[in-house]
């Protein structure tokens, strides 16, 4: 393959899968507020409580995100006070292996 098709391949969303997924999971919260879903995080309290670091403006951010990318659902219970819930959707589903592999390797090379 010549390097100009390789070039626009490796940084063109609509042509590279590696870069189109990095858009929908990629940065340094959207990877662990979905395994903390998965593990039963599923409250905005309870997540920001469990992802040091992080504001509220930015979990709000990435957890609408993740929602318009159709990677989580957002269910609003018609409680007082309202509870909402997060949910990992089908398609996310479809990401948990390659979050698990990220885990695993994360472990492996962690002194």
């Amino acid at each position: 393959m010549s390097e100009k098709i390789l070039e626009k391949k490796s940084s063109d969303p609509e042509t590279c899968p590696v870069t189109f997924c990095m858009g929908v999971i990629g940065g340094k919260w959207k990877p662990i507020i979905i395994h903390l879903i998965t593990k039963g995080g599923n409250r905005f309290g309870i997540l920001q409580r469990g992802i040091e670091g992080i504001s509220k403006q930015m979990l709000t951010k990435q957890l609408r995100e993740l929602e318009e990318d159709g990677i989580l659902e957002r269910v609003i219970y018609p409680e007082i006070p309202p509870r909402v819930e997060y949910f990992i959707t089908n398609k996310g589903n479809s990401l948990l292996p390659i979050i698990e592999s990220m885990r695993v390797w994360g472990e492996e090379q962690m002194p």
